[in-house]
């Protein structure tokens, strides 16, 4: 008797895969930011900050321009909204509390003394500052976007919340109580929008890599969809964040030796897929531009209706939402 009603129950519980579907529709991710600009003023007398006084970008440039390419090369499907920006006269503490000062930070670029050790910003502390466990746990933020400057000390990306999983850096450590998981990317504004993009680009392919974590062989289409022809001889896709179609090294964006490529297979066709393979080279993709390559890379993630092996053919939802990926 025990045994039908343990069955009885297994019947009945739900599966953890959604079932597959080839209509239901693409979803629309929209995702609220929180942004913090660390940009401390250098001179009191002019009221100069770092950002200034070095000529390097202004961070209102690089958000409208990052944001502009993420819709843009997402069709639409990834949007972010800017809910509040933070702006802050400080540089943020290490992990041992240090702080540098506008004259131990000048002594740093100007290669005086070495940079600071240990390297990495307090997390933690910002975590705790903004209130930002609590704020994601409210539904006021999806996600947070720090700006900062070279030895900041800020991972391109990591993750936080409960499930939260290596997203270019190891997750953040207890940090469940903000019950979903979220993102916190690190910028700089002494970099332009191509570096964001290569910094949102490593995100993409941990979330990506999770998300098709249990599946093997032909079923797993993100081991498909990053293919190279160095890697995969004669089965070159769309490469990954550093290897276009036909790279033969890291960065090698400007390599002109033509490879025959699936990749607008994957922007025309997926995911009923025609065997549409192409020669391609670097004009495909920039001939060497940092931005022109990554914003073609994206270009081809899959945004369709549909649904396979419980995995959704628009891969922007895991994305732009690391909460839906299935653990």
């Amino acid at each position: 008797m025990l045994n039908f009603l343990n069955t009885i129950a297994s019947f009945f519980k739900p599966a953890k895969y959604p079932t597959d579907s080839d209509t239901e529709p693409a979803q629309i991710t929209q995702s609220k930011v929180l942004v913090i600009v660390y940009d401390p003023i250098m001179d009191k007398a002019t009221g100069t900050t770092l950002s200034q006084q070095r000529k390097w970008y202004r961070t209102t440039d690089l958000i409208s321009g990052f944001m502009a390419d993420l819709t843009q090369i997402s069709a639409g499907m990834a949007r972010y909204q800017v809910v509040q920006r933070i702006d802050l006269n400080e540089f943020p503490a290490k992990t041992d509390g240090f702080r540098y000062t506008p004259q131990t930070y000048l002594d740093v670029l100007q290669g005086k003394v070495s940079a600071h050790s240990p390297s990495e910003v307090d997390y933690y502390a910002i975590l705790n500052q903004h209130k930002i466990l609590q704020r994601v746990a409210r539904n006021e933020i999806d996600e947070v976007w720090i700006f900062g400057f070279p030895h900041a000390g800020f991972y391109e990306s990591t993750m936080g919340g409960p499930g939260a999983f290596f997203c270019n850096a190891p997750a953040l450590k207890n940090t469940s109580a903000s019950q979903r998981r979220f993102v916190v990317m690190g910028f700089s504004f002494e970099r332009y929008i191509g570096e964001m993009l290569e910094a949102y680009g490593h995100r993409a392919e941990s979330i990506m890599e999770r998300t098709f974590g249990k599946l093997s062989g032909e079923a797993n289409l993100w081991k498909r969809f990053i293919r190279y022809e160095k890697s995969a001889p004669g089965k070159s896709a769309c490469g990954n964040i550093h290897f276009a179609p036909n790279s033969q090294t890291d960065y090698d964006w400007n390599n002109p030796t033509p490879v025959i490529s699936e990749c607008y297979d994957w922007q025309l066709n997926f995911p009923k897929f025609k065997g549409d393979k192409r020669i391609v080279a670097s004009s495909e993709w920039g001939n060497g531009d940092i931005r022109a390559h990554h914003k073609w890379w994206f270009s081809h993630f899959p945004r369709m209706a549909g649904r396979k092996n419980g995995i959704h053919n628009n891969w922007w939802q895991y994305v732009v939402k690391p909460q839906q990926v299935i653990l």
